[in-house]
């Protein structure tokens, strides 16, 4: 007999595959119509979905692109909470950013397709940095559980250092695409971090 939990599982395994699918699906029609032409319907028609199934798995085009960046800050946060104890914040989180420039690094030629049409689409870049600025309390939150005694999560100095490593991953991934993926983006992220050190 199948326990709650396994089919729990199973159903969740089953429905991101699904969500995956569809996102592929979407940004694939995008790159090769243009992200204002393509409908919901035109992307739901391609996947072989009704428009109601693909509303169920995405509200709107542009989180059909960025879906994946939905867990990214909260991958960011747990990398961070698990640095060395002794490790300064700006060190923290440079390395806590390299769980972002591993899936650039699986997938190097997507990551820069889509990087390109987050850049070339204002609606995308738009929406990106409003999900990145949803990380920034995430970031904020692991930065004050490391303290002794911990500081409050809205503590300006900790969310505005959230905000600036966040700025130099962007900006790095901005240079990474402009440079067609010849840069190495952690490198490009560390002479963003540098070049605030240097201020």
């Amino acid at each position: 007999m199948v326990s709650g939990d396994v089919r729990t599982r199973t159903r969740d395994i089953a429905r991101a595959a699904v969500r995956a699918e569809l996102g592929q699906v979407a940004i694939g029609l995008f790159q090769r119509e243009g992200f204002a032409k393509v409908t919901i319907n035109d992307v739901a028609a391609a996947a072989g979905v009704s428009r109601n199934t693909f509303l169920r798995y995405f509200g709107t085009k542009e989180d059909a692109v960025l879906g994946a960046f939905d867990a990214q800050g909260q991958r960011v946060a747990d990398a961070l909470r698990a640095r060395p104890a002794g490790e300064d914040d700006w060190t923290v989180l440079r390395h806590a950013l390299d769980t972002i420039v591993e899936d650039y690094r699986r997938d190097p030629g997507g990551t820069l397709a889509t990087a390109r049409l987050i850049q070339e689409t204002p609606a995308l870049r738009a929406r990106r940095l409003e999900k990145q600025c949803g990380w920034r309390p995430l970031l904020a939150q692991a930065l004050a559980e490391r303290t002794d005694p911990p500081s409050l999560p809205t503590d300006l100095d900790l969310l505005v250092r959230a905000a600036a490593a966040l700025d130099c991953l962007e900006i790095a991934v901005d240079q990474w695409a402009a440079s067609d993926g010849r840069l190495a983006l952690d490198d490009l992220i560390d002479q963003a971090f540098a070049a605030l050190a240097a201020r």
